[in-house]
């Protein structure tokens, strides 16, 4: 488990004032021109202030990411297999819809599906989390069937054809998903509400039965996102706290598809330092996001996965926010 003594050091670790101090922004967090390295791998994510898109390439310079959109209203971002595109929600007035864009920059975003939609039956509004397959056919994303207080699971392919429930039916509510490495099925949160996700399913694409997990003593509900590992045999959530403390969790995922007990990965000492949005960003790693209550956007940082005692935590990118990574 890693310690934290504040936003400024890491018991047991490397991350240091001095760091932090290298990695602040350079701008006033609304910076992003065109970035310095052409993306193949690395964070794509969203800016709190302005709601535009940006990627920032590993080797590239985390002050300087790429923005590739310029309208705002852009939301949970999420990196294709390939690492060519990013998917994401974009919000204009009541309307929602699904819109792809090059991380290459240059080009404007193209609209994949829209709420309202005729091909969504029960009528699909509030879009949220879309996230690629992994062969990168088709996207699956949260939505909210219209006259429904609950969301469900939608997969339609790349084209804008194709549009399928996946949760039909439902009596719960579903939230951000990922997909297991074959592609045969999402892991996502599941609850009541969509403000208490206290289960962990596992839905299959063919149509087969949904099976639900607990996330373990002493978490309440996934705050955000579950993230499955490269390998399909980890997964990572960040869970909430009776104290209202958001910290990642990594459980295991066995041969059959069966979530195990997750174990907190890191533990920050202030109850009001938010530790969420998982994405893995290779097989022993994480990234994820530190947000305090001072405001603005929080940064991301990168954590080990390790079972043999506190692991090197360094920063990735500072003011981001509803990050993913890819490719993997």
């Amino acid at each position: 488990m890693i310690a934290m003594t504040g936003m400024r050091r890491w018991l047991g670790g490397v991350l240091a004032v001095g760091l932090l101090g290298a990695c602040e922004p350079l701008d006033d967090g609304g910076g992003g021109g065109i970035g310095d390295v052409l993306f193949t791998k690395g964070f794509a994510f969203v800016r709190q202030n302005d709601r535009n898109v940006f990627v920032v390439d590993d080797a590239g310079d985390p002050n300087s990411p790429q923005r590739l959109t310029t309208v705002g209203g852009a939301y949970w971002p999420s990196v294709s297999r390939d690492g060519r595109s990013v998917v994401f929600v974009q919000r204009t007035g009541n309307t929602t819809s699904l819109q792809t864009v090059p991380t290459s920059g240059g080009a404007n975003p193209a609209t994949l599906f829209s709420s309202g939609d005729a091909a969504c039956a029960r009528g699909c509004i509030n879009f949220r989390t879309p996230t690629f397959s992994p062969d990168g056919r088709s996207v699956v994303f949260v939505f909210s069937p219209a006259n429904s207080s609950l969301t469900s699971l939608g997969r339609v392919n790349v084209d804008g054809s194709g549009f399928q429930e996946l949760t039909p039916n439902a009596t719960v509510a579903y939230g951000a998903p990922s997909f297991l490495p074959n592609g045969s099925a999402v892991m996502a949160p599941t609850g009541n509400t969509l403000q208490q996700l206290d289960e962990i399913a596992r839905v299959p694409l063919n149509g087969g039965g949904i099976l639900t997990f607990s996330l373990g003593s002493g978490v309440l509900a996934v705050e955000n996102r579950v993230a499955v590992s490269p390998s399909g045999t980890q997964l990572a959530f960040d869970g909430r706290l009776s104290s209202g403390s958001i910290r990642v969790y990594v459980a295991p995922i066995n041969a059959a598809g069966s979530v195990g007990v997750g174990r907190q990965l890191t533990d920050l000492t202030g109850a009001s330092v938010q530790e969420t949005w998982p994405s893995w960003t290779r097989a022993d790693q994480l990234g994820f996001l530190v947000a305090g209550t001072g405001g603005g956007d929080p940064d991301i940082y990168r954590a080990t996965v390790s079972n043999s005692g506190p692991s090197s935590v360094t920063i990735a990118v500072p003011s981001a926010a509803e990050p993913s990574y890819g490719p993997l």
